[in-house]
This record gives structure tokens, C-alpha cells and sequence, in this order.
């Protein structure tokens, strides 16, 4: 029998969750808004009233050709995570159906991995980049943000995987299906929300990530990172550009994320109540 919640419970939680909401939404809007002002009434002090201009973008795409950066981080985040997952899928299956006594010290030293500060290995990562030939190349970018999202990606498919029951797998065996057909036919079709709320995840974490894009590009293969980056300068901070260049670089992912909540919502808590 379900429990039940009184409606001031409810109504009060419910605040609370806005609240919450609204606060870790807040940087997003005042970016937003500072993004239709002009320099002078940016530096000026907090104000959520903008004069609606848009001289800042004007000025951002005169100075830097936005489709350019926007292509290459669309190119880096999906390539990236189509690489990942074509590690990961089989990965997560030889650890979740095939697992050996070393399977939780694989995963947790995978996991490890990510807790080693990304500027620890920044001069043998770029002295790699720079002798092979990888420096402001998108091929360069989408390996090392598959290699850097990997641990994550096995995780969470490892985690899914393990909700599947064994037996279906089995019975696919019985039937002649081969180790391929298993993951490509079985498997895979049943995990569909737990792998498609981890390429969602893994687009978003390649689509944000600055430490490695900065200093490994230039030009060519500059995302939207980058471009943001590029308006800052020895003369200071121009509020209202720095502004409009990180509200064009977050739009497209705000807008993917709006419009696949249901689907990453119901897929990062598939396995969670049995």
C-alpha cells in the first residue's frame, strides 16, 4: 500500500525542488540575458532587464564565422561517442555475461581513471598529438574525447546490461545466433533507452569539454569551446560578446537536452527500481 504524503508535504518539496532548479538554471539566464545588452550596460551591474539588442551577436559573427566552430564540435561530439560506445557495448558485455574475478578491479580501475587531474598528462598527451602529426585535427579531438569519456560510457552500459536477464541471452544461443548477432540483434535492442541516455550523456560531455579543446586546437579543428575563448583578451573581458559567443555555443545542446529529457530521464534510471 502506498504511503500517504500530506498536500503541505507535497507543495513543499515541490517549492523546493523549483527553488533548486531555478538556482542551478540561474547562470544560464543571466548569460542569456547579458548576451542582449550592450558592453556598457553589462559592466554596468546585475540587471535582469536587457535593452534586447543584438549588437553582440552581430559583432561575434563578424569577428568569428560561428558555423565553422559549430561543425567541428558537432563532428568531435557525435564521432566521439559513436567510437565510445562501439568500445563499450562489447566491453560491458564480456563484463556483465562473461565476468571473471578481475571484472570489479577492471571497472573500479577504470572508474580511477577519471579521478587523475586531466593537466597531469597534458605534456606526454601533447608531445603524442604534436609527433603524430594529431595537433588542431578533429580526428585528434574525437579519440582523445572518446578515451576520455570511455570509463564512463563502459559504466553506465555495464549497469544496464546487468538488469538484462542472462537466460534471453542464452536462448539466442540455443538458436544458433553467433557472439555477433547476440550483441547486435539481442542485446542491444533491449538496452535501447540505457544506450541511448549515455550517447545523449556523452555528446553532452564532448559537446563542454574545454581543458583538452583549448590547448590541443587552433584553428582548424576548434570547437565552440574555443570560440568562446576567443573574445577574451589582454584588454580585458568583454561581458556582453563573451555573452552571446557562450549562448550560440550552449543553444544547441539546451535544445537537444529539452527535447530528449523524457528519454534521458527514463534511460539514466532504467535498472533502478526492480
Amino acid at each position: 500500500m502506498a504511503r500517504t504524503v500530506p498536500t503541505g508535504t507535497k507543495l513543499g518539496w515541490t517549492i523546493a525542488a523549483w527553488v533548486v532548479a531555478l538556482l542551478i538554471f540561474f547562470p544560464i539566464l543571466y548569460t542569456i540575458v547579458t548576451s542582449f545588452k550592450s558592453e556598457t550596460e553589462a559592466i554596468a551591474g546585475f540587471n535582469l532587464i536587457p535593452s534586447g539588442t543584438l549588437e553582440s551577436y552581430r559583432e561575434v559573427q563578424s569577428q568569428y564565422n560561428y558555423f565553422k566552430p559549430f561543425m567541428n564540435s558537432v563532428i568531435i561530439a557525435v564521432g566521439s561517442t559513436i567510437l565510445a560506445l562501439l568500445v563499450a557495448i562489447p566491453a560491458a558485455w564480456s563484463m556483465a555475461f562473461s565476468p571473471t574475478k578481475r571484472t570489479k578491479d577492471i571497472l573500479m580501475w577504470m572508474l580511477s581513471t577519471k579521478m587523475m587531474p586531466a593537466v597531469a598528462v597534458l605534456v606526454p598527451m601533447y608531445l603524442i598529438f604534436r609527433d603524430w602529426g594529431l595537433l588542431d585535427s578533429r580526428v585528434g579531438l574525437t579519440v582523445m574525447l572518446m578515451l576520455i569519456n570511455l570509463p564512463i560510457v563502459v559504466w553506465m552500459l555495464y549497469t544496464y546490461f546487468r538488469e538484462i536477464p542472462g537466460e534471453i541471452l542464452e536462448a539466442a544461443r540455443m538458436d544458433g545466433a553467433t557472439l555477433w548477432g547476440e550483441i547486435v540483434y539481442v542485446l542491444t535492442p533491449m538496452a535501447v533507452p540505457g544506450i541511448a541516455s549515455t550517447l545523449l550523456l556523452n555528446i553532452i560531455l564532448a559537446w563542454n569539454e574545454a581543458f583538452w579543446t583549448i590547448r590541443l586546437t587552433t584553428t582548424n579543428a576548434a570547437p565552440l569551446t574555443a570560440f568562446i575563448v576567443s573574445f577574451s583578451s589582454p584588454q580585458g573581458l568583454f561581458w556582453a560578446k563573451l555573452s552571446a559567443a557562450s549562448t550560440l555555443a550552449i543553444a544547441p545542446i539546451l535544445v537537444l537536452g529539452w527535447f530528449s529529457q523524457k528519454q534521458l530521464v527514463r534511460g539514466l534510471t532504467f535498472g533502478a527500481v526492480k
